[in-house]
């Protein structure tokens, strides 16, 4: 006879209550092995192949992320150590390629080993809502890792194609008396005019160590100067270029008519005017860029806008157009298009107030884009500078180039114009023009020259620029730009 049960006893609800609680038990043990093997996927890419998997493919997993991770940490103490490192990574064509379609290749394998994990936690066995769940927070853990690798081999390969479309491999210059001789010109992007009729002409002279820089603006109508001895352009002018309407922006234009004189020059326009540049400044040209004044908006916009010193109303475009408007003067932040007409209005101005606004804005650029702006605006600073740009500096010396950037950045930048009232442009005094030239840049070396007078700072102001065509405009004969500005 079974014995009798207590009083207040349910032996009847004991047994099955108690399989109940072992299979909500075994769920949630379940549920947290299957979130378990993702996490592990995404801190170490292969840890749950080999601790539930296949543990070969965990290993090698495992064995690519640590010598990945071990490479990042090498590179970054070299970049510590030495920031050319870093500049040379990133500005290597061939090895951008390479880490773009590593990134790619990453991005598909750690989406691989995620959805392993999400199958080696057994998702048929979890209960429905443990199911969604661990399939949403596999779907978010995957597209957040492969998403994001992908958009960084996205930019590793918007910043190779920059480089590959804009920079050559052409003949790496060397410094010439301890500086590199930049030619910088400005064309207009208009139909038929691109490349042919320089607006804006201006040699950056730097220092090859300290990156000390002089702006030396020359004038687009200057006339009867010579040519660089032995260049093509002395062959045809020996007397010098004195024909009637020959101005300095139209020795381009002449060379295109007579390209055949150049052999097999892709850029004819180019070399005759750094031919007629290094004959009136006596400075030998290591490299060109010529920059197109429309895509210069792109590039404003690009990093946010610059903030320049508006000393007068500048007029935006004509009285008959529609967007017709006037900069107000004050210190403005202004957009791409604003600023391009700052730069080149010449309404109730002339051409040599222009060059002096027009160093001003090339300061700004220098001084105000910090390297955070250049990094949170990448995308959009390649996108406009590609379309801007064409240069003959080699790829290879882009590094170096960057490195002088920002030496010159922390220090104040000179300028020199040859403009009125110091040169007559229609008939420039060229020895003059050579001693001025030389007398900024051992200033800016720290040469100090004992005979030199104090100058005058001009009182009136012009066109937005501080001075006038009769006394000379601050910003085109300054030590400090920015002060002149």
């Amino acid at each position: 006879m079974p014995p009798v049960s207590s009083p207040g006893c349910d032996d009847q609800r004991r047994p099955a209550a108690q399989p109940h609680a072992v299979r909500e038990r075994a769920a949630r043990v379940r549920f947290r092995r299957a979130i378990t093997l993702m996490l592990m996927t995404l801190v170490l890419p292969g840890s749950a192949q080999l601790a539930a998997g296949n543990k070969t493919i965990g290993r090698i997993a495992l064995r690519i992320w640590a010598g990945l991770a071990g490479l990042v940490v090498l590179v970054v103490l070299i970049t510590l150590a030495w920031h050319g490192f870093a500049l040379w990574l990133g500005l290597n064509a061939t090895l951008l390629s390479l880490i773009r379609i590593t990134l790619m290749i990453l991005a598909v394998a750690w989406a691989a080993l995620f959805f392993d994990a999400w199958r080696l936690g057994e998702p048929l066995t979890l209960r429905q809502g443990q199911r969604l769940t661990v399939v949403g927070v596999n779907g978010v853990l995957c597209l957040s890792v492969a998403g994001t690798l992908l958009f960084g081999a996205h930019v590793v390969g918007v910043q190779r194609d920059f480089i590959v479309t804009t920079f050559g491999s052409g003949k790496v210059s060397d410094a010439e008396d301890g500086r590199y001789n930049v030619l910088l010109l400005g064309g207009d992007s208009g139909k038929g005019r691109w490349g042919l009729r320089p607006d804006s002409l201006t040699v950056a002279s730097i220092d090859a160590e300290t990156g000390k820089t002089v702006l030396v603006g020359l004038p687009r109508n200057m006339a009867n100067f010579e040519f660089a001895d032995g260049s093509v352009m002395d062959e045809q002018f020996p007397d010098g270029f004195d024909c009637d309407g020959c101005l300095l922006n139209g020795v381009s234009t002449w060379a295109l008519d007579n390209k055949e004189l150049f052999g097999d020059s892709k850029t004819p326009g180019i070399d005759a005017t750094v031919s007629a540049v290094e004959g009136i400044t006596d400075l030998k040209i290591s490299y060109w860029a010529m920059v197109n004044l429309e895509g210069f908006k792109e590039l404003v916009d690009a990093v946010g806008g610059v903030t320049l010193n508006v000393r007068d109303k500048i007029p935006v475009g004509l009285p008959h157009e529609d967007f017709f408007h006037y900069i107000e003067p004050g210190k403005k932040k202004l957009n791409g298009f604003d600023a391009l007409w700052f730069a080149r209005a010449r309404e109730g101005s002339d051409d040599y107030s222009r060059m002096a606004r027009q160093k001003c804005v090339m300061n700004a650029l220098l001084t105000q884009v910090s390297p955070q702006t250049a990094v949170r605006n990448f995308e959009k600073i390649m996108k406009a500078t590609s379309g801007m740009l064409s240069t003959n500096l080699p790829a290879s010396e882009l590094a170096r180039f960057i490195d002088l950037a920002g030496k010159a950045k922390e220090q104040k930048m000179s300028t020199v114009s040859l403009v009125p009232p110091t040169i007559n442009t229609a008939d420039p005094d060229i020895d003059k023009i050579h001693d001025m030239v030389e007398d900024a840049i051992d200033r800016a070396e720290g040469k100090k020259d004992e005979k030199a007078k104090p100058k005058k700072k001009p009182k009136s102001t012009t066109g937005g620029s501080i001075g006038s065509r009769d006394e000379g405009y601050a910003a085109n004969q300054a030590d400090d730009l920015g002060a002149a500005c």
